[in-house]
């Protein structure tokens, strides 16, 4: 996987300054050392949060990836024993 070269600080710092509105984007990308299409994502992806929604959020999705494994692992163990349940009958 593909180290970033951008922490989440910063990538808000340049949605906050676009969204002032003060340089176009493509400027601001330039400066900033990215493609307009990576700011695009990234503004898809985050919107209007702050730096610290922005880290909330990233735990919290970590959390939610995280317990879906667990429940996922819990319902095929459940899956398995009634399948031996089944066959010993």
């Amino acid at each position: 996987m593909k180290n970033r070269q951008f922490s989440e600080y910063q990538i808000i710092k340049l949605l906050q300054d676009a969204k002032k509105g003060e340089k176009p984007v493509e400027d601001l990308c330039r400066d900033f050392g990215c493609s307009p299409a990576s700011f695009y994502a990234w503004k898809k992806k985050s919107g209007d949060t702050a730096p610290d929604e922005a880290k909330r959020l990233r735990r919290l999705e970590k959390e939610n990836a995280r317990l879906l494994k667990i429940v996922g692992q819990q319902r095929l163990e459940i899956d398995a024993m009634k399948d031996v349940i089944q066959k010993k009958r």
